[in-house]
């Protein structure tokens, strides 16, 4: 009998969860730890920061729909990782040991490395804001709702060393929509202010039209820009940018007025993860083969935000390359099919596509990329934008809901569907 332990519950712990556990026989243990005892649809987080959606609506509870499939759950962080004893020190104290350890813990958020960002309950400055997590998304709302009685000026974007990109598009045009609904938009001047070398760049060095679509879109709703922008400090109501020309040299300095301001940050290992000798990269990321293996470890496997992946190019600021959420489903289904395939003796053959479908909301329309695979050169680089967009989204927040609470991780109208589209988690 074995015993897998999966760090992290999140888009891709949980379905990781389901997949094993329809995948193995009963005899094999199943554990799922996470830090907090309710999983959230991160997606979503842009829609509570503006008051579209309930915490409620995009959280739930996980021992119980974990417990119905007879998978463990230990709502606790980890402390200590001992690659050697297959051992695992939870915050409590408490001891696990495993047999295959999957770490889908997702990331630290360097609030730190800018001082003066992010908020203070997370580390930061508590000059910016974050829409990583529900609660930050809440903070926001919290503080949204005091700006909304005496507007101001608005920032929005992303840190040097950021790899999320599309969350800060998504949220800027949210934004620009919640705005007008309540006919205060034109007393909110908007800047958007990132790492990117270019608008559109999404860390991905563009997905088909990317570029000129996101221009013309920021230009149709007065979003001002600012790319190749080295945030340094972040002050009560002011962000000191330095901005670089494609060299890599300071053409300008700019300090950008704001009211409120919520700046996505760059990403590390979580602690536990990056202590462990030889596993991580310098940033705590984990170091990966093509079949999601730890390369210093045999029995470890990781996916997700915490997986070192290298930039698709060198960029004046550094950016990193995005995990969007099919590209994770991807690599945890390799996943699944390779430590079943050691448990029968058979060698491992996974590896996931690495696709990126993203489906990114702008309030009243939306956009879409599709890259396959993620990292170029592709066989599919594709950018569109339409109403229908916005309509797919909501629908993908209520199917995702569902499928964590009937216990599946794939369903077959899910594969088929994908199927069609030429889009497939395992690369066979």
């Amino acid at each position: 009998m074995a015993h897998i332990i999966i760090m992290g519950a999140g888009i891709g712990g949980m379905p990781a969860a389901y997949e094993l556990r329809e995948m193995l026989p009963p005899e094999h243990r199943i554990t799922v730890l996470n830090i907090t005892p309710y999983f959230q649809f991160v997606p979503s987080n842009p829609w509570v920061a503006v008051g579209w959606r309930q915490r409620e609506e995009v959280t739930l509870p996980i021992a119980p729909y974990l417990t119905r499939k007879k998978i463990g759950f230990v709502a606790q962080a980890v402390t200590h990782i001992d690659p050697v004893a297959n051992q695992l020190t939870l915050a409590d104290g408490d001891k696990l040991d495993y047999d295959y350890l999957v770490i889908a813990t997702g990331p630290k958020l360097a609030f730190d490395e800018v001082p003066g960002a992010g908020p203070m309950s997370s580390g930061g400055g508590g000059f910016t804001h974050s829409i990583c997590h529900v609660d930050h998304a809440q903070a926001f709302f919290a503080e949204y709702e005091k700006f909304l009685a005496n507007p101001g000026p608005i920032v929005v974007g992303a840190m040097p060393g950021a790899s999320c990109f599309g969350p800060a598009y998504e949220f800027a045009m949210v934004l620009d929509t919640d705005l007008r609904r309540r006919k205060l938009r034109h007393k909110v001047p908007m800047t958007y202010v990132t790492s990117e070398p270019y608008v559109g760049h999404l860390g991905l060095g563009g997905v088909g039209d990317s570029k000129s679509m996101l221009e013309s879109e920021f230009r149709n709703r007065d979003i001002k820009w600012v790319t190749n922008a080295r945030t340094t400090s972040v002050e009560v109501d002011k962000m000191q940018v330095t901005q670089l020309d494609d060299l890599g040299n300071a053409v300008k300095e700019h300090a950008i007025g704001f009211k409120l301001a919520m700046m996505l940050p760059a990403f590390k290992g979580v602690d536990a993860v990056a202590a462990v000798p030889q596993l991580c990269n310098p940033r705590g990321m984990v170091l990966i083969d093509e079949f999601q293996r730890s390369k210093a470890y045999r029995n470890i496997f990781s996916a997700g935000v915490c997986v070192a992946i290298p930039p698709v190019e060198v960029t004046p600021v550094p950016t990193g390359c995005p995990k969007t959420g099919y590209m994770i489903e991807s690599m945890m289904t390799a996943i699944c099919h390779n430590i079943s395939n050691e448990l029968a003796g058979k060698p491992v053959t996974g590896k996931g596509t690495w696709n990126a479908v993203c489906l990114a909301d702008m309030g009243d329309t939306g956009a879409a990329f599709v890259a396959l695979p993620q990292i170029p050169p592709r066989n599919v680089n594709w950018f569109k934008k339409g109403k229908w967009v916005h309509l797919a989204k909501i629908a993908y927040e209520k199917y995702f809901m569902r499928k964590l609470k009937k216990g599946t991780s794939e369903p077959i109208y899910e594969k088929y569907i994908m199927g069609l589209l030429g889009i497939n988690r395992l690369d066979n």
